[in-house]
């Protein structure tokens, strides 16, 4: 499946863009894409140990902009928002 990250907060320094293209297995969950996410970060940014602290501490919001649990099924193309935590909290 095709994700469309939305970058939001301290995550818009993951790219240039305001966003990342993600590519996940079917039927995966928000917690297969932390893991996706931190894999870029690991490629991109040397495992960058900031950066992967806040897509460790991060929320997830779905096209109908309601925040998703880690364990929420993944079922078709769509965007998704990364949430990070406002003032390190």
């Amino acid at each position: 499946m095709k994700i469309k990250l939305e970058l939001f907060g301290a995550s818009r320094d993951f790219s240039e863009k305001d966003h990342l293209n993600l590519k996940l297995q079917n039927k995966a969950s928000i917690d297969d894409l932390r893991n996706e996410i931190i894999k870029y970060i690991d490629n991109k940014f040397s495992g960058n140990e900031n950066f992967i602290k806040v897509v460790k501490s991060s929320a997830f919001c779905s096209e109908n902009n309601e925040i998703i649990s880690d364990n929420y099924k993944i079922t078709k193309d769509q965007k998704i928002g990364i949430i990070p935590p406002i003032g390190g909290g």
